[in-house]
Parts: C-alpha cells; sequence; structure tokens
C-alpha cells in the first residue's frame, strides 16, 4: 500500500503545533497531499496560523474514522512529524486548484479572495504508519513516502 493512498482516503487532518508557551494545540484542517508534502489553507488569525509560524515543528495525524473501524484499539492511521512554514513559492496557483477540485470551488474561491487565509507547506521529516495489530511501520526513503518495516 502507498502512503499517498492512506493519506488521500481522508479530507482533512488533525495537526498538533506547539504555543509561544510551549504547549500543544490540537485542531483540524481540510488539506491536499502533494508531491510528498501536507498543505493546508487556514485563516492568519487561527491559533494553529500563529503556532506554526512562530514554531515550524508540528505533527499531523490522519486516522480511520471510528464508526467504520474494525477495532478501536487498532485504528488504522498515520502520524507524521513535520516542518512547516507558510508557502509563497511559485506552485501556489496549482496548489489552490487541488484545493478547488478536492473541495468546493466557490467556498475556496471566496475563502481566497478574502486574503485572511494563509496557505502552509508540511514536509515530513519522521512518520508511523500503523494498518492494524502487529502491522506498524516508519515512513521513509528519499521521499518520506515509503513504508519500512520497524
Amino acid at each position: 500500500m502507498q502512503l499517498s493512498e492512506l493519506i488521500n482516503k481522508h479530507k482533512s487532518v488533525t495537526i498538533g503545533s506547539l504555543s509561544a508557551n510551549g504547549y500543544p494545540f490540537g485542531s483540524y484542517a481540510p488539506f491536499v497531499y502533494m508531491e510528498h508534502k501536507v498543505y493546508i489553507f487556514i485563516a492568519s488569525i487561527a491559533t494553529h496560523s500563529k503556532n506554526l509560524t512562530s514554531n515550524p515543528k508540528s505533527s499531523l495525524l490522519f486516522i480511520e474514522d471510528e464508526a467504520s473501524c474494525e477495532n478501536i484499539f487498532a485504528r488504522k492511521r498515520v502520524t507524521m512529524q513535520c516542518e512547516c512554514s507558510k508557502y509563497a513559492g511559485e506552485e501556489k496557483a496549482h496548489i489552490m486548484d487541488a484545493f478547488r477540485e478536492k473541495f468546493d470551488e466557490n467556498m475556496i474561491n471566496m475563502l481566497d479572495g478574502t486574503h485572511d487565509f494563509a496557505l502552509f507547506e508540511f514536509v515530513p521529516v519522521y512518520g508511523e504508519v500503523t494498518l492494524g495489530f502487529g502491522k506498524a511501520y516508519l515512513i521513509g526513503g528519499e521521499n518520506m513516502d515509503e513504508l519500512l518495516s520497524r
């Protein structure tokens, strides 16, 4: 199974960020996964936006829905430790097109038009995948997209 298959089953990701005083903050955001990176588009006034701007270390969790899992103790999940930054690269239009394709185009256009939303890029540096009991893997490889035996 490819890492992209596991991630792209989801529409949102749970984000862990650190506040200026060092306390963790958890929430979620819709995302797109492109070229081995995760992108979120969130309001500049959001707590995550402030946290991620001041501290680039973050964690992402993609987890199987409780209602459809076989066993609550062994939900399929991908966890990534990432370096994050506001995205200001040349590919912004291409990334925003991916948001329009995955989500409601009118909603993305409206949010983008407010100029209050920022695009953040998460680059995985370490990760783990759990597919069930005894089925745990590390994420590795040149592009951080391979499942490696523990």
